[in-house]
């Protein structure tokens, strides 16, 4: 794996993040790192040690979302 993919697995609570969302970009910022099977934002969430997934919040909406390490980019 390339340094672009280790530096998103390395999200902390806080970090400010950008994603794809409709068309769109959207930014926001991360609220925890989920590493097991359990429910959030709504939905079920798969994630594991191995696979993280990450809870953001919308700076625009204030809602919550769930992805996947690949779909957040950190924000400088």
């Amino acid at each position: 794996m390339g340094k672009d993919s280790d530096r998103r697995k390395d999200l902390h609570k806080g970090d400010e993040v950008a994603w794809s969302s409709h068309g769109s970009e959207t930014t926001g910022k991360v609220e925890k790192k989920i590493t097991e099977r359990t429910e959030e934002a709504g939905r079920k969430v798969a994630a594991s040690e191995e696979e993280p997934q990450y809870e953001v919040r919308s700076d625009k909406s204030g809602k919550t979302a769930v992805h996947k390490p690949s779909a957040l980019r950190k924000k400088k």
